[in-house]
């Protein structure tokens, strides 16, 4: 008994240091990582029931509209709710990478995606007190859905599902927006105008920049390090205020994983003397992956207005034709 009390705290001691913050989560699934997700699997029934309160988890979506270029919004999608909901003060959110490691671990693959049967289990391994995932999907005539399930672990059902509808990928910003305040409302989190106001931005007004992002977390996924370098100094290139391309590009540095002397270098230190805001750059965890080829999809312009009338994404800029 006290040698499972002792691992059971060991999970929640270790889980505590997994939650993402607005400007310091890093994407590279660590070598740590892995041996704590294969370790949660091994305790799996020691840690039922010790989820935090407000802990949420965003799984990956899964597209479903037989349009594999819609495929970097799995990813991406999260990706953009995560950065988001993790600037939402009452909300404590998983990191991307612990997550990916989680379901890597369950066998889902790269991927990770997360069948519905699956999710309560995810959300238990993760100490999350909700898992939120969903579906990209077909709608009326070119137009698409994103549908999401927001899932309280504890009791293994579905409290709402928040869906947006537009055009993809012209509504992208607009549509993810919509989301996220459904989200937030369906958890039953009160805003601050400030808050509010915070959360209208899009992490960039650039799409290439987004796109270029994405990439680079996939290819990073996939153990493809100097690839999603590459991605990073592209997205960087689009847009030198994107914050998490920048962290990405550096966190890569910081483990070692790409070359000191690669132009990544010189293009963090060319962005340091043109913007205020690299200093919140703060690498975390190491690890080693796979190997995957490019996927990079051709963006369009996206307008920007939402269901509640905000004003998400002002001059956008879909990048080189």
């Amino acid at each position: 008994m006290i040698k499972k009390a002792i691992i059971a705290l060991f999970f929640l001691i270790i889980s505590s240091g997994m939650l993402a913050s607005a400007s310091s989560a890093g994407q590279v699934v660590t070598a740590e990582m892995r041996s704590w997700a294969k370790a949660a699997l091994e305790q799996e029934k020691l840690i039922k029931g010790s989820a935090a309160p407000n802990t949420v988890a965003i799984t990956n979506f899964n597209n479903k509209t037989e349009k594999s270029d819609l495929d970097v919004l799995q990813k991406g999608l999260a990706f953009m709710l995560i950065t988001d909901l993790s600037k939402v003060r009452d909300l404590q959110v998983v990191e991307r990478a612990r997550i990916q490691a989680i379901t890597e671990e369950l066998g889902l693959g790269v991927s990770g995606l997360v069948e519905p049967g699956s999710s309560a289990r995810v959300g238990r391994l993760l100490q999350a007190e909700y898992v939120i995932g969903g579906d990209i999907l077909n709608d009326e005539l070119e137009k698409f859905r994103l549908n999401s399930a927001l899932m309280k672990v504890s009791e293994g059902g579905v409290v709402s599902e928040p869906s947006a509808r537009g055009q993809l990928l012209e509504e992208l910003f607009r549509m993810e927006k919509d989301l996220l305040f459904k989200i937030i409302d369906d958890l039953k989190i009160k805003l601050s105008e400030g808050e509010r106001s915070e959360l209208k931005k899009p992490v960039t007004e650039n799409l290439m920049a987004l796109m270029y992002m994405i990439d680079g977390i996939e290819h990073s996924d996939r153990g493809n390090y100097d690839q999603a370098a590459d991605s990073y100094e592209k997205a960087l290139k689009e847009d030198p205020n994107l914050e998490p391309a920048k962290e990405a590009l550096n966190e890569l540095q910081e483990l070692g994983l790409i070359g000191k002397g690669k132009k990544g270098s010189k293009l963090l230190n060319s962005l340091r003397d043109r913007t205020s805001l690299t200093d919140q750059l703060s690498p975390e965890y190491p690890t080693k992956r796979s190997k995957r080829p490019d996927v990079l999809m051709e963006p369009q312009e996206s307008p920007n207005r939402g269901e509640d009338g905000g004003d998400y994404n002002q001059n956008p800029n879909s990048g080189p034709q």
